[in-house]
């Protein structure tokens, strides 16, 4: 296009020019000013063109983008008092520490999207995650190197982080809606962006919510009644029963039918979250979830279970960007935020959760702030507090550090970070990350409400260094 453009300039010049050797008449303005008029019809009629042909193709295609992350991270635990079940017995790691020197890891998103009509859109996202030199999907055989896996027929695994599509329209009242069904990464949502060095926030709040979703969602637009303002109502499932598992087994001719007992129950969830309001400069968001027939224990045969009772978890996060209104640069460049959460954990009668057979609360608070670092042109510095207590057990499977959920932390966590750009680049940029935490009950690293939460004492620290690429 930008071609195009400089060709009619070049053609309009020389015209310009011709112009002026060849005519010296006072007819010469008159003629220059039809060549100008004609050569500014022929550009808009070729722009229009050009911008059908863009619009079909952008309809005709998936358009894929990149997220390539190769990172270094040192890991320490000191344990200072640790007792612990196994099924060997109880272990006590007490006085003892463990550690990585060199942990590198490299991540790769492979992004889709496509937009077929106006009011459909279609995302994907293909993703791999591994450690330098590591086994292939776990396992300990030596010939199963990750870096080689691909270079050798062994499987058609393939790992998809998000599979989704979405409607928008409008009821005949004007106010706007969309729904959607699938899977989304529902990571690094409101608030966690910063530390991870987004742009953008994900959907759900990461205060209480860290994980991959299936399931549908519908979406209420009311930012004509209320700036920014919104409501999502999102249901999915987190577990199916073994019985879904395999076509065949050693019971008969059953396929897809659900087992019977607690363990085999389906997981499900119901989530409401939204804005209460954004102005561009400040901006409050809510959210609810409920687990339903989440997993704990059968108080009689102590078994893992997942008919055990309900979760509730609540959450509301507050942003300001900027401080103040246009008093410097740096205040401008600033942001704020603020966010408290709880979880309530209520078995059912026969069950038992976090240990527990009556309704056990947990609490939670996490506040930061992000400062022109005043070294690279937009680098940022941020700094993170999160304190957790007892009880405290969001839904964080996703790993938000090396060292588990950070967001989980029974006790105390600090953090500290630069995000920056390297060498100038938009497209490259890089991350100096510390983080400590100081667990004082049972670490939470996945929503595990079959556990217990025990008196413990860990110190965890997480230097964290990272170059990225997007495009």
């Amino acid at each position: 296009m930008k071609l195009i453009k400089l060709s009619l300039v070049a053609i309009l010049m020389t015209s310009i020019l011709h112009a002026e050797d060849t005519n010296s008449t006072t007819e010469a303005p008159q003629d220059l000013q039809k060549q100008v008029t004609e050569l500014k019809a022929t550009l808009k009629e070729m722009q229009e063109q050009l911008n059908k042909v863009q619009q079909h193709d952008a309809k005709d295609n998936i358009k894929f983008t990149t997220d390539f992350r190769t990172e270094y991270n040192y890991i320490n635990y000191d344990y200072d008092k640790y007792l612990f079940k196994t099924k060997k017995g109880v272990q006590d790691w007490s006085g003892t520490s463990k550690k990585n020197s060199s942990l590198l890891a490299t991540r790769l998103f492979l992004n889709m999207k496509s937009s077929p009509t106006d009011k459909l859109t279609f995302t994907g996202q293909l993703a791999a995650y591994g450690v330098w030199g590591g086994h292939a999907y776990g396992f300990e055989d030596p010939t199963l190197k990750g870096w080689s896996s691909s270079s050798k027929a062994s499987d058609t695994l393939i790992r998809f982080r998000q599979a989704y599509f979405v409607y928008s329209d409008s009821f005949s009242n004007g106010l706007p809606y969309s729904f959607s069904v699938g899977r989304r990464q529902a990571t690094d949502g409101f608030l966690a962006n910063f530390r991870e060095g987004n742009a953008e926030p994900g959907s759900p709040l990461a205060h209480i919510t860290n994980m991959e979703v299936d399931g549908a969602m519908i979406k209420l637009d009311f930012d004509k009644y209320l700036s920014g303002a919104y409501l999502k109502t999102v249901y999915g499932r987190a577990h199916t029963g073994k019985g879904v598992e395999t076509i065949y087994d050693k019971g008969g001719y059953r396929p897809y039918a659900k087992e019977d007992g607690d363990v085999n129950e389906n997981v499900d969830f119901l989530i409401f979250l939204g804005n209460l309001y954004d102005n561009g400069q400040y901006r409050a968001m809510f959210e609810h979830a409920s687990i339903l027939n989440t997993k704990g224990r059968n108080t009689t045969t102590k078994a893992v279970s997942a008919d055990s009772g309900t979760a509730y978890l609540d959450a509301i996060s507050f942003q300001m960007t900027g401080v103040g209104d246009m008093i410097n640069d740096f205040l401008d460049d600033t942001t704020l935020f603020l966010s408290l959460a709880r979880t309530q954990y209520s078995p059912e009668s026969g069950h038992e959760l976090l240990g527990s057979t009556d309704d056990e609360t947990g609490y939670s608070v996490w506040a930061g702030f992000n400062i022109p670092d005043m070294i690279t042109q937009k680098g940022k510095f941020g700094f993170e507090y999160n304190h957790g207590s007892k009880y405290w057990t969001p839904m964080t499977w996703a790993e938000d550090s090396v060292m588990g959920s950070k967001l989980a932390v029974r006790g105390d966590a600090y953090e500290a970070y630069w995000n920056f750009h390297l060498m100038g680049l938009k497209n490259l940029t890089g991350q100096l990350r510390y983080t400590y935490e100081q667990h004082d009950y049972t670490p939470n690293i996945r929503c595990s409400g079959w556990v217990k939460p025990e008196s413990v004492d860990i110190k965890a620290q997480n230097f964290r260094a990272f170059v990225r690429y997007q495009f």
